[in-house]
């Protein structure tokens, strides 16, 4: 959702278009019905792109919002794609209305608009003021208490049912999975091999694997460890492999009082930004598989100074584990293994790659927003 808004901005300036406030989708697996003031300051967010864009908050009058063109454009599209053929469709039908907009613009553009993406990301969409502030109260909770990591545990149902990854899960669970998958109509891929994509590291580390990693690494059994995500598919017993290791365990139900979370709690995506904002703000975040929010976090914690985020090998994990647990291999070479993979994952300023012939498999600018828009010693937007 935060990239393809940013993403958006970008596009209105580039055919000099005047930007609607987005429209959020409500026909996702969450059927979350919140609308973009419900997450974002609405004020702040044409406030800070005024000087960029027009925006105005809902369709003019002058329009019949029931016969506005619609169209999904390209993913990963370059700027001349929307000057030389979107454009002409604009100035032809006056409003156009995007049915998606995740990934449709390339990585690779101009320094102008990756500094505008950047101003829209990291400026212009702060969180409207209730959710802030209770989102400022977590994070105060636990900075009380020491350091705490932030671990993005995509572990929720969907996810699994998405990916198709049932490693660990009894017949009768990945078989739910399965018939979510298959009664998920958008969800193009229904055939998946799990093993073959859990080796190929296409699956999220589960509960067990990354509390295998933090022991590896070092990280002390007192560790605070704040769990950024959904309800866990399993619930408490699939977590007790997890705090066995790492009892001290925490989220946003048990930070706060009911009173508290109860005007956010039926909403997903308000939840998720409650854990964005303290994943932003954690000592060490580590996010367990790819996706939009884990690469949108990875590039703020870029932005606001290169903050320490781990970034899971979930390939070489896999392998490594795989063996220990066929005892193959002992716990000492596990770890030997493990830090020297992730000597070089922790987040260290490095220039974004690119070049890639598939564009998906290029570095994301929403995950490492250098070159583009961070000035090499400083958070301000070049």
């Amino acid at each position: 959702m935060r990239t393809a808004i940013c993403d958006m901005v970008a596009v209105a300036r580039v055919m000099n278009a005047t930007l609607v406030i987005p429209d959020l989708d409500h026909t996702s697996y969450w059927d979350d019905p919140s609308n973009f003031e419900d997450i974002f300051d609405v004020n702040q967010f044409i406030k800070q792109l005024q000087h960029d864009i027009k925006i105005v908050k809902t369709l003019p009058n002058d329009f019949n919002s029931s016969d506005v063109f619609q169209l999904a454009p390209k993913s990963w599209s370059q700027v001349s794609y929307y000057q030389e053929e979107i454009l002409p469709l604009l100035l032809k039908h006056k409003v156009l209305r995007f049915s998606l907009t995740d990934s449709r613009l390339a990585n690779q553009i101009s320094d102008e608009f990756q500094r505008l993406r950047c101003r829209a990301n990291y400026k212009a969409l702060r969180f409207e003021p209730s959710l802030r502030s209770l989102g400022n109260r977590i994070v105060k909770r636990l900075q009380k208490g020491g350091s705490y990591i932030a671990l993005h545990l995509r572990y929720e149902k969907d996810m699994l049912a998405f990916s198709g990854c049932t490693a660990g899960l009894s017949y009768a669970e990945a078989s739910e999975l399965r018939r979510i998958r298959y009664n998920t109509s958008r969800w193009k891929e229904k055939e998946i091999n799990a093993e073959t994509r859990r080796a190929s590291g296409g699956c999220p580390l589960t509960p067990l694997e990354i509390g295998l990693l933090l022991r590896a690494l070092g990280y002390p059994q007192n560790t605070t460890v704040y769990i950024a995500a959904g309800e866990i598919y399993g619930g408490r017993q699939r977590m007790q492999s997890f705090t066995a290791l790492y009892p001290n365990v925490v989220t946003k139900e048990t930070l706060t009082s009911p009173e508290e979370l109860k005007p956010f709690r039926r909403f997903q995506n308000r939840l998720a930004a409650l854990d964005y904002m303290v994943a932003v703000e954690s000592d060490v975040f580590i996010p367990t598989f790819d996706g939009n929010m884990a690469r949108a976090v990875q590039g703020h914690r870029r932005f606001l100074g290169h903050r320490k985020t781990l970034i899971p090998d979930r390939t070489r994990l896999v392998r490594i584990f795989d063996e220990f647990e066929r005892r193959a291999i002992g716990w000492d070479s596990v770890k030997l293994q493990v830090q020297k993979t992730h000597r070089n994952r922790q987040g260290e300023p490095h220039f974004r790659k690119s070049g890639s012939s598939n564009a998906k498999l290029e570095e994301s600018f929403y995950a490492n927003p250098l070159p583009g828009c961070i000035c090499e010693n400083t958070t301000t937007i070049c």
